[in-house]
């Protein structure tokens, strides 16, 4: 496995701080299926790093482990150099926010209340949203751009503005940690463009460390400066996407024949090898 990327920073104090999350020789099983196998992961603060990899190699559990919602077999976790276990589980919501495939809402809420519902780590139990946190939610739904459809039914929406829903409730955490599971499925060419772009714009004005799992491995290199590819529940490369996307390690990794071309921005760029 390649050493993560160092930290860059201006501050040496910010140099010495510990990653915001690691993953320490991790694993996990489903009963007798092992799904994670002696995984080792740091992520820096402010980074931002893909998962990759096929489908079952282990990246959606990799990502529940790191959020905190699912413990590990073996091995530790840690956010900001704490075990995860030692968290307040309510300090661990305002740390960490969770953007998963699908927003399933079984009540037709409006997307105001479905932001606001980010607010909840802050509140007393039982307590009601104060102007704050008001506020807080009508700026995230500015930033995301879905402050006209505050008023509209979340069962309403498209995929698309769905999505965006999502992740605007994420960010009315005021979370330090973006973790999205494969935020773009499902989603039109167009707006998982428009997901990626706020993605990365909230990294860079927010300072938000960011771990997303992605399938597009074009889009990884294109918005992300680290990609770490999973197999078998094994972390098999990891490093900046231009020194890992190769046609020997997509061959490794999905067992599939590829060319990898390089376009004038020095953006990987992956296309299929068709078989005549």
């Amino acid at each position: 496995m390649n050493a993560p990327p160092p930290l860059t920073d201006t501050g040496a104090a910010a140099a010495a701080a510990p990653p915001a999350l690691a993953a320490a020789h991790v694993a996990f099983a489903y009963g007798p299926l092992p799904v994670l196998r002696d995984v080792d992961l740091a992520v820096a603060r402010g980074a931002m790093l893909a998962l990759a990899g096929p489908n079952g190699s282990g990246k959606s559990t990799l990502l529940a482990l790191l959020a905190g919602t699912r413990p590990a077999a073996a091995g530790t976790v840690s956010v900001a150099g704490r075990p995860i276990a030692a968290w307040e589980r309510r300090a661990l919501a305002r740390t960490i926010a969770v953007v998963p495939q699908e927003t399933r809402v079984l009540f037709p809420y409006t997307v105001a209340e479905i932001v606001l519902m980010g607010r909840a780590p802050h509140r007393p139990p039982l307590g009601l949203e104060g102007a704050r946190d008001v506020a807080i939610a009508e700026d995230v739904m500015t930033e995301t751009g879905i402050r006209h459809l505050a008023s509209r039914r979340i069962t309403e929406l498209s995929g698309g503005e769905r999505q965006r829903v999502a992740v605007a409730r994420a960010l009315a955490q005021e979370p330090e940690i973006l973790l999205l599971d494969e935020p773009t499925a499902h989603l039109d060419v167009r707006h998982a463009i428009a997901i990626l772009d706020l993605v990365a714009t909230v990294n860079r004005r927010r300072g938000v460390t960011v771990v997303a799992v992605l399938h597009d491995l074009t889009s990884a290199a294109l918005y992300f400066e680290r990609l770490a590819f999973l197999r078998d529940g094994m972390l098999v490369a990891d490093g900046p996407p231009a020194a890992v996307i190769t046609e020997a390690t997509i061959a490794r990794v999905f067992d599939a024949e590829v060319r990898v071309d390089v376009d004038v921005e020095g953006v990987p760029v992956i296309r299929p090898r068709r078989r005549r």
